[in-house]
């Protein structure tokens, strides 16, 4: 069957909500519009697909040109569709979120970003489009999961210290959790891999380093392993 070229199409697009932990808790990755509509307004990286890429392949290429970011965790969100959410017309967007170790993310802003910058998750500035709402759809998304996936090491460089791991489900919680218990249920699972390595430059005494045992989680998940805490 032909498809019917007089059919009116909507236009699709991508959007990236990338998160971070800074020193203001949980951030996500702003861009400042260098074009109309909207011109001058932070926004989340993103832009129109193209004919001849995937969704997933369009948000990475977006996500590098306007920031810089390269090979990073990528999970789709969900597909937002309001019939009003653009000025330019009808457009549907599918979103992803990112998740990346704040410290090793190097920033570059080109393409139709003027400015790149971490926002604080709790005092956002005027987003333009519907972004404030995907950002909200997001932090929820994050919330759920990070209990049943370890979605925390992506956060976190490649060595880090069990304080450096409690603080990112923290702050993701929104809640303090007991040392100890977090300390046992993490070890427990066996996810973890201690470096013989201890951490530099820090007045007290220097805690041990960890690396997350990923082709180890991946076996044991297939296993009918769950990661929950």
């Amino acid at each position: 069957m032909s498809p019917d070229h007089d059919h009116p199409r909507p236009a699709l697009t991508v959007d990236c909500v990338v998160f971070a932990i800074g020193d203001d808790g949980l951030e996500v990755l702003l861009i400042e519009r260098d074009h109309e509509p909207f011109a001058g307004s932070w926004a989340l990286p993103g832009g129109f697909v193209e004919m001849d890429e995937n969704l997933e392949s369009a948000a990475r290429r977006e996500l590098e040109e306007e920031t810089g970011l390269t090979d990073v965790f990528l999970e789709q969100l969900y597909t937002f569709g309001a019939t009003d959410r653009d000025p330019r017309g009808r457009v549907v967007s599918v979103a992803y979120y990112a998740l990346v170790d704040r410290a090793h993310a190097h920033l570059a802003a080109d393409s139709d970003a003027a400015a790149v910058d971490w926002h604080s998750v709790a005092a956002l500035p005027g987003l333009a489009f519907d972004h404030r709402e995907i950002v909200a759809a997001a932090h929820e998304r994050l919330r759920g999961k990070v209990r049943y996936a370890p979605l925390g090491f992506e956060l976190l460089p490649r060595h880090f210290t069990l304080t450096q791991l409690q603080r990112i489900y923290e702050v993701i919680l929104d809640s303090a959790l007991d040392k100890r218990n977090f300390r046992r249920k993490i070890l427990a699972m066996g996810l973890l891999v201690d470096t013989g390595k201890l951490q530099r430059g820090v007045a007290h005494r220097a805690p041990r380093l960890y690396r997350f045992d990923r082709r180890r989680y991946k076996q044991l998940e297939r296993d009918g392993f769950s990661f929950w805490l």
